[in-house]
């Protein structure tokens, strides 16, 4: 696995961070998640290594994470961006439609950015993400710019490598209950 420095992941990726966080989450018995693989169909094998040589992805995967948080279900997605601005084509509208599928589950959904020019991770919650999503479907902007989001939300990596997704989802949670008493 590789390994962390302040001028970005180097050597490591979004993803690995984040498995190392969820089995670090894990141990602590803080959270269990667990990575949703993408479907595929093998067309060709080696069957003396039994490895997939080639094959095609059945279907769109929903998310990448999915599981349970203190007995509260959550998901999330995991994307990097090198621009100030996050294009929304780097959602589907498959996954923006689970993820509304699962909130009205009493679910948790959010999607996790890391952008890598300014060595800044962001905990985006689905009800933000909504918002820059239907102003693109309404002709709006079809990116959201870094001044556009919520200040509380950045996430700074503990011990350099670990995301620490549980401290947003704890804020998540304290907006949402706030806005149950209004």
């Amino acid at each position: 696995m590789g390994t962390w420095n302040s001028r970005g992941l180097r050597g490591s990726t979004l993803e690995d961070m984040v498995n190392r966080t969820n089995e670090w989450y894990l141990e602590k018995g803080l959270a269990l998640m667990q990575k949703i693989p993408t479907p595929i169909t093998p067309v060709k094998m080696d069957k003396e290594h039994r490895q997939i040589t080639l094959a095609y992805f059945d279907q769109r995967s929903t998310i990448d994470y999915i599981g349970a948080v203190q007995g509260i279900p959550v998901c999330f997605d995991a994307k990097e961006c090198v621009a100030e601005t996050f294009p929304l084509q780097n959602i589907h509208e498959h996954q923006v439609r689970f993820m509304e599928e699962f909130e009205k589950q009493h679910g948790i959904a959010f999607i996790l950015i890391y952008y890598s020019a300014k060595d800044l991770l962001y905990y985006m919650r689905f009800e933000e993400l909504r918002k820059f999503w239907d102003r693109a479907q309404e002709g709006g902007r079809k990116s959201i710019r870094f001044e556009e989001l919520d200040p509380r939300f950045f996430l700074k990596l503990m011990r350099g490598c670990y995301v620490p997704y549980l401290d947003a989802v704890n804020l998540d949670l304290e907006l949402r209950e706030e806005l149950d008493k209004d």
